[in-house]
C-alpha cells in the first residue's frame, strides 16, 4: 500500500511565477490496485509519480510504502521496490546492449555487484523463456543489440525487465504514448497479463480514455493537483469513455481553453 499524506510541492518557490502544484494532498493506493490516471497537461500526474518514485523532493509531507516512510528515502534505493516503464521505450533498455545483457542488468536489480561475468549462462535459458512470453520472437534474437529493435520490442522488453525481480509497485509513465496504436494495443495486452499474473499494485499515467476506462480496477482524473474523480471497483466499471471526456471538456471551458 502506498499513502501520501499532507503533499505540498511548489514550484518556482519564492519568486513571481511561484506555483503550488499539491496542497495538502491526500492518496492512499490498496495492494493490487491498479490505478488509471488520466488529466490534462499541468494537472500533476507524472509529478504525482517522480514524487512517489523520488524522482524529485516534497516541500512538506509524507510518504508511506507499506507501512514503512519512504520519505527521505533516496530514489536508487526505492527503485529496488518499484518498477517503472517511461513513455519513451528507449528509456528503458540500453540500446549499446545485446538483448540477453540487458536480460542480465535486470536481473541484478537490487543485488551487490562483484567481479563477476555481466552474463550468467545458467540464467540464459530463463531470460529466453521470460522473451519468449512476449510472443514477439525476442528469444531468438538474445544477441542483438536492443537499439536495431522497433519501439514496440523495446517497451515490451522494458515492461518485462522492470518486474523480473521482485517488485511492490509498478509505475506506468505514459508507456504506450509514443507508440503506434496497434503496437500499443499489444503493450496493453501484456501489461495486463503481467500486473494480473504477479499481482502487482500498479499505478498508469495515460493520455488514452479507451485504455483508463478498460484497463484497472480504479479510475483518476487529476485537475490542479486534486483527484477531482476517484472511482473504484463497480463505480469505475459503470464510467464510459463519453463520461471521462464530458469532464475533460468541463475542465477546458473552465480553464479558458
Amino acid at each position: 500500500m502506498i499513502e501520501l499524506i499532507d503533499i505540498n510541492k511548489y514550484y518556482n518557490q519564492g519568486t513571481i511565477n511561484e506555483m503550488c502544484l499539491f496542497h495538502d494532498f491526500h492518496l492512499t493506493i490498496k495492494d493490487q490496485q491498479f490505478v488509471s490516471v488520466v488529466g490534462s497537461n499541468g494537472s500533476g500526474k507524472t509529478t504525482l509519480l517522480n514524487i512517489i518514485c523520488g524522482s524529485i523532493p516534497l516541500d512538506s509531507g509524507t510518504i508511506f510504502m507499506n507501512g514503512t516512510d519512504i520519505t527521505n528515502m533516496p530514489e536508487y534505493k526505492r527503485q529496488r521496490r518499484i518498477g517503472r516503464v517511461y513513455q519513451n521505450p528507449a528509456m528503458g533498455t540500453c540500446p549499446e546492449m545485446t538483448i540477453v545483457e540487458n536480460m542480465a542488468l535486470a536481473d541484478t536489480k537490487g543485488k551487490p555487484f562483484n567481479l563477476l561475468p555481466g552474463t550468467n549462462k545458467q540464467r540464459i535459458d530463463f531470460y529466453r523463456e521470460q522473451l519468449r512470453s512476449l510472443s514477439l520472437g525476442l528469444e531468438d534474437k538474445m544477441n542483438v543489440k536492443v537499439g536495431v529493435l522497433s519501439g514496440g520490442q523495446r517497451q515490451a522488453m522494458a515492461l518485462l525487465m522492470s518486474t523480473m525481480t521482485p517488485i511492490e509497485f509498478l509505475i506506468l509513465d505514459e508507456h504506450t504514448a509514443a507508440l503506434d496504436p496497434k503496437t500499443a494495443e499489444t503493450i496493453m495486452a501484456l501489461t495486463d497479463k503481467i500486473v494480473k499474473e504477479k499481482k502487482l499494485t500498479t499505478i498508469m499515467v495515460t493520455h488514452n480514455l479507451r485504455y483508463a476506462q478498460e484497463y484497472g480496477n480504479r479510475l483518476l482524473m487529476m485537475h490542479q493537483g486534486k483527484a477531482i474523480i476517484d472511482k473504484s471497483e463497480t463505480e469505475k466499471a459503470n464510467i464510459n469513455t463519453n463520461f471521462i471526456l464530458d469532464k475533460f471538456n468541463e475542465i477546458s471551458i473552465e480553464c479558458g481553453n
